[in-house]
């Protein structure tokens, strides 16, 4: 029976004596009745070890809310079952603020467990009675997990009024000291800052560094002073603490605002927190040597760089190479890139990629001669990311003297972006004939970059040539050049003997956008190519052109021999939304696989038209639930469209 068709007596009635299913219903039935009289019934469910049964009481407790379900759940919570507990509880947590009078007296009860179930209640019912409570119960509970629960509770409440309860409660035991300074975090108010500086000189060290962990987490700048006066006469866990914390507030360039003598004194402690095996630590002390750092500080840094492994510690490390990058360049860094050590040389060569500073390029010219072959290639990237026309000569002798296809592919990155040096055409056209492919992709993409006139008049001749691959990447730079400048060329590698060269000249066009249309005769005997590539590249570009005129041919591409190319022109005609594709798309359906019924059912979807909408509806009782739910998702796109 549905659950608008109970009565009261019969939610009562089926909650008693159905069974399972039945009890179920009239749960669900009772919750959105608001039905009062089914509480203790609902209450007693929960016991239920059937999980549905439970959900549906948990379900009606919540809706119904109110100070008779709080009644009724109560006892729950001194059940022996764990589960039926938990229940209780969570539902209390979200209902408890109805009636916290009621839960009143159980704070004063002799059951210490039930004690705390109350508390940890009492943080979820956002009222200041709770808070009035909790505060009672923090300072005056003679069970010490009872105190604790309510400082946790105070926190999760975060009213500015339970300060004073709180630091009360900072003479108690440490494990509930941890739960008040954690509260005062939370509560995050002028008056629980100024309270836990005010117990920082009293608190044991652990207590001090927990305070000391929430000051630099709440960020307020006037404990700064504080802070600064506490570093002395403490323990160096605690120091490092407080340094931690002192980055924390003043982060960034407030740091050097700092008066020169504070400066010093905090650069010695943050130097000192480096050694800290508290990786949170040595973190913030690399982003106060970030700001305030000398050379001094760079030596250091680079020594426990050269500690860190990268790949177990990739922050500590970033941290301290972002370090060493914002002190800047100065002779640790430059003794480092003249070293033999490869570790020291990678991390400093790290470091100067961010520096935006060219004065470490001829060290890093130089020892690219006398490195291995990860370090010459991260030599060379580095020097091509940076360089300038001053370093054409360098990159010269890499294209000369080195073989590794890398460091060539960086210089010739770097020459493709130096349009203002003299004669790098050359150097990147003689680069097309390379041996290694990937060098040959590269010089052509440089080629691109320089964008030359002379180098387009170098493809034009080079067309001719009898080696397909040179006429294919010939074909490919003079369609990035201009296709209208270099039209002659294109069109007539649309009827080059090789397949590949075709494919290219068709997509030059796409370079062209909308404006290819106007070549349609010399492409339109692409989409009959024997290379389905050929094919494919044709397809895309008439829906790329979309207009009327490429409609019937994208039309025709359906029925293409190879699924692929159906599957383009598909996508194409839903994109273009073509209303006179609609017939043959479901004329398709009938014979497709499935992977082109879901791109047909997808293109009807973005076509739209009541058409392809009577199709799509057709489609429900499809004995593939894939196809329904695609059939169906199509249905609502149409739908919202019409909204």
């Amino acid at each position: 029976m549905e659950n608008s068709s109970y009565n009261d007596v019969e939610i009562l009635d089926a909650l008693e004596n159905g069974d399972n299913e039945t009890i179920r219903s009239a749960a669900f039935a009772a919750g959105d009745a608001c039905l009062e009289t089914a509480i203790p019934l609902l209450c007693e469910r929960i016991k239920s070890e059937n999980i549905g049964v439970q959900e549906a009481a948990e379900y009606g407790l919540r809706k119904i809310r109110g100070p008779q379900a709080i009644n009724g759940l109560m006892p729950l919570l001194a059940s022996d079952d764990a589960p039926v507990r938990n229940v209780a509880m969570d539902i209390l947590r979200e209902i408890g603020v109805d009636g916290i009078e009621i839960m009143q007296p159980y704070l004063r009860g002799e059951d210490p467990d039930l004690r705390i179930f109350i508390t940890d209640i009492l943080g979820y019912c956002a009222s200041h009675q709770s808070a009035l409570l909790l505060g009672e119960a923090l300072l005056k509970d003679p069970e010490v997990n009872v105190r604790y629960q309510a400082a946790v509770s105070l926190g999760n409440l975060a009213f500015p009024e339970s300060v004073g309860a709180l630091c009360q409660a900072m003479h108690d035991e440490e494990w509930v000291q941890f739960a008040v300074v954690e509260a005062l975090a939370r509560i995050n108010d002028p008056a629980a800052i100024n309270a836990l500086i005010k117990l920082l000189p009293l608190s044991s060290v652990l207590v001090s560094s927990a305070i000391v962990d929430a000051l630099g987490e709440l960020g307020d700048i006037k404990t700064i002073p504080m802070l600064f006066n506490s570093l002395e006469n403490v323990n160096v866990v605690l120091r490092h603490k407080i340094v931690k914390a002192i980055v924390q507030i003043l982060s960034g360039r407030s740091l050097s605002l700092l008066a020169t003598k504070s400066q010093d004194r905090l650069r010695c402690y943050l130097l000192e927190a480096l050694s800290d095996n508290d990786e949170e630590i040595q973190i913030a002390a690399l982003q106060g040597l970030s700001a305030i750092g000398t050379t001094e500080a760079t030596n250091d840094i680079m020594s426990l760089a050269h500690q860190i492994d990268p790949d177990r510690n990739p922050d500590l490390y970033e941290a301290a190479i972002r370090a060493i990058a914002s002190i800047g360049y100065n002779s640790v860094v430059k003794d480092a890139l003249r070293s033999d050590d490869e570790i020291m040389i990678m991390i400093a060569m790290e470091a100067c990629q961010l520096m935006d500073d060219r004065a470490p390029l001829e060290e890093i010219k130089n020892l690219f001669w006398r490195v291995g072959r990860d370090l010459k290639r991260a030599a060379v990237a580095e020097v091509a990311q940076m360089g300038t026309c001053d370093d054409v000569p360098f990159f010269l002798s890499v294209i000369d003297e080195c073989n590794d296809a890398e460091a060539l592919k960086s210089a010739l990155a770097f020459f493709g972006n130096q349009h203002a040096c003299p004669d790098v055409e050359d150097v990147v056209f003689s680069q097309l004939d390379h041996k290694y492919v990937d060098v040959k992709e590269m010089a052509l993409e440089a080629c691109i970059n320089l964008h030359s006139p002379m180098l387009n008049e170098r493809f034009r001749e080079r067309f001719k040539s009898d080696d397909a691959m040179q006429r294919m990447m010939s074909v490919y730079a003079l369609g990035r050049y201009s296709v209208t400048e270099n039209i002659s060329e294109i069109t007539d590698a649309l009827e080059d003997a090789d397949s590949s060269i075709r494919r290219v000249a068709v997509e030059a066009f796409q370079n062209m956008g909308g404006a290819a249309e106007r070549y349609l005769p010399r492409l339109m005997p692409r989409l009959y190519d024997e290379d389905k590539d050929v094919r494919l590249a044709l397809v895309d570009l008439l829906g790329q052109i979309g207009t009327s005129a490429v409609m019937p041919h994208l039309i025709s591409a359906l029925r293409d021999e190879n699924e692929w190319v159906r599957i383009r022109a598909i996508e194409a005609l839903g994109t273009n939304k073509n209303l006179e594709a609609v017939p043959k798309l479901s004329e398709m359906l009938e014979n497709a696989s499935p992977m082109v019924v879901f791109r047909i059912i997808e293109a009807l979807g973005r076509i739209g038209g009541n058409v392809a909408f009577s199709v799509l509806l057709s489609m429900a009782d499809n004995e593939d639930p894939e196809i329904q739910r695609a059939a169906a998702d199509a249905v609502s796109a149409i739908q919202a469209e019409q909204e």
